[in-house]
């Protein structure tokens, strides 16, 4: 190893030191990098012998598999190029440190090193889980019982840990202020559920953001740490073994638990081409969530048994914060589209995240709020007065 390329950075969290290589990796031309990097981390690999798979499912960075024999094998490598100006947005030492307590509870993989535009991790072994399988019962029961495991993991001693959202959302609405126009004569469209012919001004995504904080802050959702990101590519599943694991831990931190599973509920409709008409409906929901609790209060050490009112009201709390979900990553998708250098229709997928915050939004700000309104509703029978997603 070169001594001053190479040095421990600081802690990330959990007790442990992350290497550093003072390296920087062309996305353009990776490998040569790339074949740097692994000179240091697996100097026993012969460069002959060593093969590079690039995933394609990511739409903010590179990912790049490198091994010997087989990506499957032990020992594969992936090594993460961070996208265009994702610096403006991803706190990436606050990523490492969320990859070291995952990694430290189980619940995720090793990370290697990081380096001038990126870092380096192990390898999970499984398949990356497509849309369809997100809606077979043996698979989210699975990513249900293991979210629920992550949401048990507590931090450590301190004050009280705050959640991301409203610190993140107005770090993208921040950002997003110049980026796109003011009009006074923009269409209403927080008045209509048609889908939207323009990205909204700032001053009505800032309005909303206020109504959004308002209505959601009644909520009394435990904050929780969170992935915050569960869409189908982050879920690798080892049908061998009959688990799943989450990856990619870019904005991992602690936030509302509804949010988390809301979050991943708007995902079912899938990213290169959203349709919402696979947002999962309420009887899979219900199941998913029984799952979950289940999971959830076992790991936290209370009695398992779950109630049709806890359901209930976790229910209408996913309702709800899936809106802050689809207004999130529909800030976050403006500033993609300015920003990114991958080739994806980023104003397209804003526009359909918005749409649908738009459509939902005044059904879902119509369920009832706290948990004597949600037992009244599971006990009158009225499954929470939502009709079938």
């Amino acid at each position: 190893m070169t001594p001053e390329l190479i040095h421990p950075c600081r802690s990330a969290g959990a007790g442990n030191e992350v290497l550093y290589v003072d390296i920087y990796i062309d996305e353009h031309e990776p490998r040569r990098g790339i074949l740097d990097l692994l000179s240091r981390l697996r100097p026993h690999w012969k460069e002959q012998n060593i093969q590079m798979k690039t995933f394609t499912e990511g739409i903010t960075n590179q990912l790049i598999g490198c091994y010997v024999g087989s990506v499957q094998e032990p020992g594969c490598v992936l090594v993460r190029l961070y996208g265009r100006m994702t610096e403006l947005y991803v706190n990436r030492d606050r990523e490492m440190e969320m990859f070291q307590v995952f990694h430290a509870h189980g619940c995720g993989p090793q990370i290697f090193c990081s380096f001038q535009n990126g870092i380096c991790y192990e390898f999970v072994r499984g398949t990356v889980l497509d849309d369809k399988l997100l809606q077979q019962p043996s698979i989210y029961r699975l990513i249900a019982a293991e979210m629920g495991r992550i949401h048990s993991i507590q931090p450590k001693c301190g004050p009280p840990v705050e959640p991301l959202l409203w610190t993140k959302m107005f770090h993208f609405l921040t950002l997003v202020q110049g980026k796109i126009n003011s009009s006074s004569t923009e269409q209403q469209c927080t008045e209509s559920p048609v889908a939207l012919r323009e990205v909204p001004s700032f001053e009505t995504l800032s309005a909303e953001m206020e109504s959004l904080k308002k209505h959601l802050s009644r909520i009394d959702s435990p904050v929780v740490l969170c992935h915050n990101d569960l869409l189908t590519k982050n879920i690798i599943y080892n049908h061998k073994e009959g688990m799943v694991k989450f990856i990619d831990y870019e904005y991992a931190d602690y936030n509302y638990q509804a949010f988390d599973i809301g979050n991943h509920f708007n995902e079912f409709a899938g990213v290169n081409d959203v349709n919402y008409s696979l947002y999962p409906g309420q009887e899979l929901q219900r199941d998913w969530l029984l799952a979950y609790l289940e999971s959830y209060k076992h790991s936290t050490g209370r009695e398992v048994a779950v109630t049709e009112a806890e359901v209930t009201q976790l229910y209408i709390q996913v309702c709800k914060f899936s809106l802050a979900s689809n207004f999130f990553w529909g800030l976050w998708a403006i500033l993609q589209s300015h920003y990114s250098s991958i080739d994806f229709d980023f104003q397209r997928y804003a526009m359909a995240r918005l749409t649908f915050y738009f459509e939902k939004k005044e059904e879902y700000f119509g369920l009832p709020v706290s948990e004597r309104e949600a037992r009244g509703a599971a006990l009158s029978g009225m499954r929470c007065s939502v009709t079938t997603l």
